[in-house]
């Protein structure tokens, strides 16, 4: 195994579906059963059947934490299944469960040998946290992770307001 070092840090606009990595994160609820936004768009192209019986094996998943299935029909090998918080003000802790999701992904994506991996926006839709503050959060805690495994590390977005948070970001070291 090589040393840890920092994985490359980029953002993309893109549909996290349909991307070549080894892992892509889903934007989960506590109960892993699909729903809306890009848990509902990683269950249809992954084949919700399928995906929704490995997810019940899984038996849930608490906010901050992640868990792994098979990617299925995805072009990426694995899911990462993470739980974000709910925005409620930002004095209940969302920031702190929030960097637990991308470091707890992050965590089982090196388990599973995944050498790139995908994180859409967790918690920026009907979770409600503030995409700018979001995007913040995301890449703080993602210049702070080291792996031998892991190299390449995509924050995935789906309008060009998020895009532009995480490249405003990324440029400033």
């Amino acid at each position: 195994m090589t040393e840890p070092g920092a994985p490359r840090l980029s953002a993309i606009l893109a549909d996290i579906t349909r991307l070549r990595v080894d892992a892509v994160v889903n934007a989960a609820n506590r109960a892993l059963r699909g729903g809306g936004g890009v848990d509902g768009a990683i269950h249809r192209s992954a084949g919700a059947t399928t995906l929704r019986a490995a997810c019940r094996a899984l038996g849930g998943c608490e906010p901050g934490d992640a868990k792994p299935t098979p990617g299925f029909r995805l072009p990426a090998r694995w899911i990462v299944h993470t739980v974000g918080p709910v925005w409620g003000g930002g004095d209940r802790g969302e920031e702190s469960v929030l960097a637990s999701c991308y470091r707890r992904s992050f965590e089982v994506a090196e388990t599973l040998a995944a050498r790139s991996i995908a994180f859409p926006a967790i918690s920026t839709g009907v979770y409600g946290f503030p995409p700018e503050r979001a995007a913040g959060v995301a890449v703080r805690t993602l210049r702070t992770l080291r792996s031998p495994v892991v190299r390449e590390v995509l924050l995935v977005a789906f309008d060009d307001a998020t895009l532009l948070h995480y490249r405003r970001l990324l440029e400033d070291r």
